[in-house]
């Protein structure tokens, strides 16, 4: 079965699920490891750090899908994540004693180059996108049928 030209797995949206993986596996491995060796330093943080690498891998998964049923996951993982980092991020800044060691999300993202501060953000624009053109090619399919009758 081809790709739609304007599938969440073609151009952007490809490079999108590839970061998007990035961070689900080097979240999680980092969180697995720092909780695994050291949990009791700073629990709150790495706990956080497991929460994101899980809101990662489904973002990925949900992304690579494309569904309909997918797309609407990966809008509210995306959103999470969005309002995750912003929340961790100002937690982080203000309250530094409860992060001892750096999570994905605190700083706003600053140990990863702002990144996961921009890629909710970007994920959610290409989902918007994708959503637009399928629904015009929904409101257009229908008047096509017609005209062939």
């Amino acid at each position: 079965m081809a790709t739609r030209p304007d599938s969440t797995k073609t151009g952007p949206g490809r490079l999108l699920v590839a970061v998007y993986g990035l961070f689900a596996l080097s979240a999680s491995a980092r969180a697995g490891v720092q909780i695994a060796t050291k949990f009791s330093h700073a629990p709150v943080a790495y706990l956080l750090s497991a929460f994101a690498g899980v809101v990662y891998i489904l973002a990925t998964v949900t992304l690579a899908n494309g569904s309909q049923t997918a797309r609407r996951i990966a809008v509210v993982s995306c959103s999470v994540e969005l309002a995750g980092v912003l929340a961790v991020g100002t937690w982080s800044l203000v309250d530094r004693a409860t992060f001892p060691d750096a999570t994905v999300w605190s700083g706003y993202g600053s140990g990863y180059g702002f990144v996961p501060l921009v890629l909710p953000v970007f994920g959610l624009l290409w989902l918007r996108r994708w959503s637009r053109r399928a629904g015009a090619r929904r409101t257009i399919a229908p008047s096509e049928r017609d005209m062939a009758r």
